[in-house]
């Protein structure tokens, strides 16, 4: 997602009857509010439909478009909210238009069911995908040429994104905010929403274990995730969290994979490349001081995980969305 240098990104909400008016209010809470007196860039958000009449959404709202999809010629994103009726079939201008946007590399990214849409223009065929957990096997049925992924909150594949249920469609559209524009950027706007910068895991842990069995476990572990977020730059084992915990690492690795999704060390380095993020956009402090604050140790050991997460180097990060404050980070 790239505007013209001085332009604001120019965001294409695809409306037609049957999206979700959930989906709507993200999109616009992400990329429809003007936030650039906290430093979030501005962004350019249109509403863009077959023609000018009010979109119905159900609960007796409308949508007023205020561009055609000829719109989506000019996005920089393209981004499609999810469906009431997940088997809606969308208007053939719309599809259309979705092919064409892909066809030129613009990025699209459909929330929950919007995946069903993306489907219906050929544009998942042969590639991963993700819906809600609860609708994989229809999506599976109805688009047997979709790879679909099963636990994942978003997944990115050829330039489209798709995401799981609900709240997936928030931390999805904050991730193409912080790719796009850094972590600062996204976090600014999550917490003006109330929200989690980004959530690491999957949606297995909102399938089957949504919480620990006791209380006493829910909240030793929500210590231990205070604990290791105070001390990042020291280094952490799952024997030793789990011995504060006060269980074998066994039995502490299985109730923190049920609470958040993912490995303690996962968890753990998900904290870090954030941690890492901040003090690259915030500070003037050199590579390897980031990597110890971290807690990668070195700056070798930032290097790949930057490589592997965000698929750029802490140089290049740096460049891209320094803020240019020239602070320590003391």
């Amino acid at each position: 997602m790239t505007a013209s240098p001085g332009s604001p990104a120019r965001i294409a909400l695809v409306a037609f009857p049957g999206v979700r008016a959930f989906d709507v209010s993200v999109i616009t809470e992400v990329w429809g509010v003007d936030r650039t007196d906290r430093g979030v860039p501005a962004f350019d958000l249109r509403r863009a439909a077959v023609g000018p009449e009010a979109v119905p959404l159900r609960g007796g709202l409308s949508l007023a478009p205020d561009r055609t999809l000829a719109w989506l010629d000019r996005a920089d994103l393209v981004v499609v909210p999810g469906l009431d009726d997940h088997v809606t079939p969308a208007p053939a201008p719309v599809l259309d238009a979705l092919r064409r946007a892909h066809g030129r590399g613009t990025p699209i990214a459909a929330l929950c069911g919007g995946a069903f849409t993306l489907a219906q223009a050929g544009l998942l065929d042969g590639r991963r995908a993700v819906t809600h957990w609860n609708l994989s096997e229809l999506l599976t049925a109805r688009h047997p040429r979709v790879t679909v992924v099963r636990d994942a909150l978003f997944v990115h594949e050829d330039n489209i994104w798709t995401s799981a249920g609900t709240a997936a469609g928030i931390d999805l559209c904050l991730h193409l905010v912080r790719t796009t524009h850094g972590a600062e950027a996204a976090a600014t706007i999550a917490r003006s929403m109330v929200t989690a910068p980004f959530r690491t895991g999957t949606q297995a842990q909102f399938i089957e274990h949504p919480t620990p069995r006791a209380d006493r476990d829910a909240d030793a572990l929500a210590e231990i995730r205070a604990h290791a977020l105070a001390h990042l730059a020291e280094p952490h084992t799952v024997a030793g969290l789990a011995a504060r915990a006060g269980m074998s690492p066994r039995t502490f690795a299985r109730h923190f994979q049920a609470t958040t999704g993912t490995t303690p060390m996962r968890w753990l380095i998900a904290q870090r490349i954030a941690a890492a993020q901040k003090l690259l956009e915030r500070t003037d402090l050199a590579l390897p001081e980031v990597a110890r604050r971290a807690g990668f140790g070195s700056e070798v050991t930032m290097r790949q995980h930057f490589a592997t997460h965000l698929a750029t180097s802490p140089r290049d990060y740096r460049l891209a969305f320094h803020d240019g404050g020239g602070r320590d980070g003391s």
